[in-house]
């Protein structure tokens, strides 16, 4: 039995609660790793569901998802993204888009997986399950960015964008195989991601009273 059929059979067997809450964490890991990348998990999302891989079908109002065209311009659309990103100041741009566009790929991302239920039920539960989930991440990430740049100004963002780029993969790829374990993961990137938040910030604080002493030490003599 596929992964859809799991889910159409929710709450009509003992397996329904199981495949309602793998159900849930696949839209969760697809939303966090959207907050991080916009198109690389619709991207994966399509794939997988065009080539029949682990389980996962999108049918009803997004049966559009496993088309050849939104695979053809959804890798586009990813590769455009990745590349720009590593880019100082489109990076910014970037992250400006992406705080519309990233929480409506995650709703959509998270909207699909529900395709089981009808097409309203499935869009509720995308919005509420993806769309949060999306913008929080995508707010940390920016959040990173920032400090970063004030830091280094801007010359390590490309690796933070390759690190990034890592971490929306192997999740979105968590979330399709086993999902089950997203939570987990979340867990362990939140906290890496934070501590070097964390370390940027006290750069940030180091290099601040750096320059405030070397400024001040002139004045006084």
């Amino acid at each position: 039995m596929n992964f859809q059929e799991q889910i159409a059979m929710a709450g009509n067997s003992g397996i329904g609660p199981l495949a309602w809450i793998t159900m849930i964490l696949l839209g969760l890991g697809l939303a966090a790793s959207s907050g991080l990348n916009t198109f690389m998990p619709l991207l994966m999302l399509a794939g997988a569901a065009k080539f029949h891989l682990f389980g996962i079908e999108t049918s009803g109002a997004f049966a559009w998802l496993g088309t050849s065209a939104a695979l053809g311009v959804l890798t586009l659309a990813t590769i455009v993204e990745i590349v720009a990103d590593k880019i100082p100041l489109v990076d910014h741009g970037l992250d400006a888009f992406g705080t519309i566009a990233r929480p409506l790929a995650g709703a959509l991302a998270a909207a699909s997986v529900f395709s089981g239920a009808d097409a309203t039920t499935a869009a509720v539960l995308g919005l509420i399950v993806g769309a949060p989930v999306a913008l929080g991440v995508h707010a940390a990430k920016a959040g990173t960015r920032a400090a970063s740049s004030a830091t280094t100004f801007g010359f390590a963002n490309p690796v933070l964008s390759v690190l990034e780029d890592v971490v929306a993969f192997l999740l979105t790829l968590t979330a399709l195989v086993v999902p089950l374990l997203v939570p987990l993961l979340l867990i362990v990137f939140g906290f890496l991601f934070w501590k070097l938040f964390q370390k940027t910030r006290r750069h940030l604080s180091t290099d601040r009273l750096v320059k405030n002493g070397g400024t001040s030490t002139p004045t006084g003599g």
